[in-house]
């Protein structure tokens, strides 16, 4: 619904939509007692389900011998059940696993409520059907509304029955869609006579007993609430869905405001009476100007929640009364109960339900105004402290002694400025009653020791009689806004808290590189910003929630801690301590949710002798669990996205590497093997001339072949960290020569220059990769090179570096591909259309050069072709000693 004057949808109601994507629909058909016709009724709706070409099995259905009931089997698949064992008796039970295996569109699933055998997976019928829901199943189902655990007290006072068979009601709330099944009274004990719902001997008896008029009566009615409820739910989806911004009273909420913790208990009392006359559902909103701080509407709020309302809390430090009908309006509420508040509030400002009456014309607002004839009921402790007042009374005694020192100086009317100073200190530093105390007190001292007669609280110049009064006023009138300024400026810095611990741990978390820092991210700064002990828990490899962070530190928990962080984990809601599920853990475990999974609990323990969480504390909370779900979901994209890009690039790699292979590799082999085959076949007819050249091709051929092997080897040593760097003094015309001589074949007819410095005839490097870097810089040149241009190969000192360069004269790199060149397979990633080439030997290069600490780069040759300079460090050559001269 929109909120705040805002026309878009809710989007929590649009992810709630979402979130049901993937999960099958639960219908559940409804009845007040047995007989009703539920089973008879969801049969009939399968029947027809069937008709329209949908696959629909039976789980299990219970006809209770009705002929009615059983014809309607006809046709329908019928899933065997699992025959369990207990306490040496069969017991047929719904085969889950043969569901899921079966995988159906719509499986029937008879009485929702029904307790498994011990020794099933699970405990109830009703966690069956989650699992189906969760497999993506869609199931009906049957429910009597006695079975809701909400109502089993109501039941056993109207009807003298313990239900023992009991769901909890969010398992109907889950509920896709619920068609009510009803007849009066009168037709279902008429059922019963005919034997339609139980043999005779049993149906009179349960005529006189559950089944009679009365019972079923409040039995139907309940019913009809639970669907009525669910109607709302549903009305209320729809309103916020699509933005509804007005108020749609169609059946009654009640919402109790607390703005004071004077008749906040009282408050909340009243508002349990009235839902409960009217049979409608009710919230509690404490309202404050630092967030609901008030000890007392904090107590309220938890007296609510056991109450069984619904609990909200909201800051509210400029108009409260446009603050609560906002919320009335977001929430359909219908009536809104206030207190009246206290008469001196009353006398400074309008009270609260006169402008919520006019501001919010679509609501009815009742008033509960205070006790008249109960006695006064003492404040407690927490919700009142004499501090504030006894601030305000020293801050007037400071000012009586500079009061008499510019009593001579300043006229009367100008001293009371001197007592408006304590009064806004007291506002500043407490509560709305403070200021005023110190307001009354500030007056008195004022007429008592500076007015004539002094030392008397009368006056005989009736103009000391307006100034007294206006000092008054405007005393009381500075206290007060001094207080709000004071709460005012509580709210922001509660606000500021709130949103510094919020930045802190989007910015911590943005800054962790490892699922362990993250987790410790998240458990410090939710124990920094609200005063619980905390614990993450994610699952092992194993599938098993280990501890993966706590502070402060512990290892493991106990069993029952255990127990309830792994139903949390499972089932995706909160367990342990203050809730309904396992409350005997002293955690309160919460799952951290992200993408319909869940990725880990977030476990919260008050502190040893800790106050119970304020609202305001708790709404930070739920918005911390909400961050670190979004960072454990980070992580786990980081993770899938390195995953993928690896996986992406290992297929990049492997389709280059074929493209070459199938290219260079081969394309020697074929050379090789049909100049073999030709010796072979022609041996005794081929002139000499054409053997030598045959065996020269098979030659060259072979050596070309040896080069790609080898620079394949290479790049498997330099991916794998293989390459081991032994340093000796070389001589560079040997290694040149060597490189010129395994390239023998290759720059035959390549006119290659060789021109080395003086200085630069002795390097340091190592003689293996040095060599092999020149050799494939040799034969990338005399690739592209023409055969009537120079290969030149140079070689000097500069700037502490040997700088060994290679140029020829072919078409050049150009500019935009240059930092291409020394990519691995980039070669062959141009196609096969431009000469034979693998994309390795300048990889290899840089690789090579890169270990040896040197650097290789690319340039334009003066003159056109193009220009690879290897540059690395030399140290000054060491002198040689005599005997290794001598030598």
């Amino acid at each position: 619904m929109a909120e705040n004057g805002d026309d878009r949808p809710d989007p929590d109601a649009l992810l709630v939509e979402v979130g049901r994507e993937g999960r099958g629909r639960l219908k559940v058909f409804l009845g007040a007692a047995p007989g009703v016709g539920k089973t008879y009724e969801m049969l009939r709706a399968a029947q027809d389900t069937r008709a329209e070409g949908l696959d629909v099995v039976i789980g299990v259905v219970e006809t209770h011998g009705r002929r009615e009931t059983e014809a309607l089997l006809a046709g329908l698949e019928t899933m065997p059940r699992r025959v369990m064992t207990y306490r040496g008796r069969s017991f047929p039970e719904m085969d889950l696993d043969a569901i899921l295996a079966r995988e159906p569109t719509l499986v029937l699933v008879d009485e929702l409520a029904h307790t498994n055998i011990p020794g099933s997976r699970h405990a109830k019928r009703w966690q069956d059907v989650e699992e189906l829901l969760a497999a993506g199943i869609d199931v009906h189902t049957t429910l009597n509304v006695q079975h809701l655990e909400s109502l089993n007290d109501v039941v056993e006072r109207i009807a003298g029955i313990k239900v023992r068979e009991t769901l909890p009601d969010a398992v109907l709330e889950k509920a896709a869609e619920i068609e009510l099944i009803d007849v009066t009274p009168e037709v279902l004990q008429k059922r019963l006579r005919e034997g339609k719902v139980y043999v005779p001997e049993q149906a009179a008896r349960a005529i006189t007993r559950f089944f009679s008029r009365g019972n079923l009566t409040a039995l139907r009615e309940m019913a009809l609430r639970v669907a009525a409820e669910r109607v709302d739910r549903d009305m209320l989806d729809f309103m916020k869905s699509h933005a509804v911004a007005s108020a749609w009273p169609a059946r009654e909420r009640i919402l109790v405001c607390l703005t004071t913790g004077g008749e906040a208990e009282r408050l909340v009392r009243t508002g349990k009476r009235m839902a409960d006359r009217s049979r409608a559902p009710w919230i509690v909103l404490g309202v404050g100007d630092a967030g609901g701080a008030d000890p007392a509407v904090e107590k309220a709020l938890v007296l609510a929640e056991q109450l069984g309302a619904e609990t909200e809390s909201m800051s509210a430090a400029g108009s409260s009364s446009e603050a609560i009908l906002d919320f009335a309006r977001r929430r359909n509420v219908s009536r809104i109960v206030v207190a009246a508040g206290n008469r001196l509030r009353r006398v400074f400002r309008r009270p609260l339900h006169e402008r919520l009456i006019a501001g919010g014309e679509a609501f009815e607002v009742t008033v509960l105004g205070g006790a008249v004839d109960a006695p006064a009921r003492p404040r407690s402790r927490d919700s009142v402290s004499a501090r504030p007042y006894l601030l305000g009374a020293a801050f007037v005694g400071l000012a009586l002694p500079f009061g008499f020192l510019v009593d001579r100086t300043l006229p009367l009317a100008n001293l009371s400025l001197v007592f408006l100073a304590p009064v806004l200190a007291s506002g500043v530093t407490g509560r709305v009653p403070a200021a005023v105390f110190t307001s009354v007190l500030a007056f008195v001292a004022y007429n008592y020791f500076f007015t004539e007669p002094r030392l008397t609280l009368s006056v005989i110049h009736p103009w000391q009689m307006l100034t007294l009064g206006v000092f008054l006023i405007f005393s009381l009138v500075v206290g007060i806004l001094g207080a709000r300024l004071n709460a005012q400026v509580a709210a922001m810095r509660l606000a500021e808290r709130h949103t510094r611990a919020l930045y802190e741990f989007s910015r911590k978390a943005m800054t962790a590189t490892s699922d362990y820092d993250m987790a410790w991210t998240i458990v410090s700064q939710v124990r920094s910003s609200v005063p619980v002990e905390t614990v993450l828990l994610t699952p092992d490899a194993t599938g098993r929630l280990a501890v993966l962070a706590a502070w402060p530190p512990i290892y493991e928990l106990d069993a029952a801690s255990e127990a309830a962080a792994d139903w949390a984990w499972r089932q995706g809601q909160r367990a342990g301590w203050s809730t309904n599920t396992l409350p005997s853990s002293a955690w309160q475990f919460v799952p951290l949710l992200a993408r319909e999974r869940t990725l880990g609990v977030l476990g919260i323990r008050r502190e040893t002798g800790g106050e119970p969480l304020r609202a305001a504390d708790r709404r930070l909370l739920e918005t911390l669990v909400d961050q670190a779900a979004l960072i454990l979901e980070r992580a786990r994209m980081i993770a899938e996205t390195a995953e993928a890009q690896r996986y992406s690039q290992t297929e990049k790699l492997r389709t280059a590497l074929l493209s070459s292979v199938s290219h260079d590799l081969r394309t020697p082999l074929v050379s090789i093997i049909g100049a073999v085959s030709t010796l072979e076949t022609l041996d005794g007819s081929i002139p000499e001339r054409d053997r030598a050249e045959l065996l020269k091709t098979i030659a060259s051929e072979a050596n070309r072949l040896n080069r790609f092997i080898q620079n394949l080897l290479d790049m498997t040593r330099l991916g794998y960290g293989a390459l081991v760097i032994r340093r000796e003094w070389l001589d560079l015309t040997d290694v040149v020569t060597a490189a010129r001589e395994r390239l023998k074949g290759r720059l035959e007819g390549t006119d290659v220059r060789v021109r080395i410095a003086p200085d630069a005839a002795m390097v340091e490097a190592d003689p293996t990769l040095l060599e092999q870097a020149v050799v494939n810089l040799l034969d990338n040149a005399a690739r592209y090179c023409p055969s009537n241009e120079p290969v030149e190969v140079t070689a000097e000192r500069r700037d502490g570096a040997l700088v060994l360069t290679v140029a020829d004269r072919g078409p050049g790199i150009p500019p935009d591909k240059r930092d291409c060149v020394f990519e691995l397979f980039w070669r062959a990633e141009n196609g096969d259309r431009q000469g034979a080439g693998t994309g390795l030997g300048l990889a290899i290069v840089r690789g090579f050069v890169e270990a040896m600490g040197g650097r290789v780069t690319v340039g334009e040759r003066e003159g056109g072709g193009a220009r690879f300079e290897i540059s690395l460090p030399q140290r000054v050559m060491p002198a040689l000693e005599p005997e290794t001269a001598d030598a």
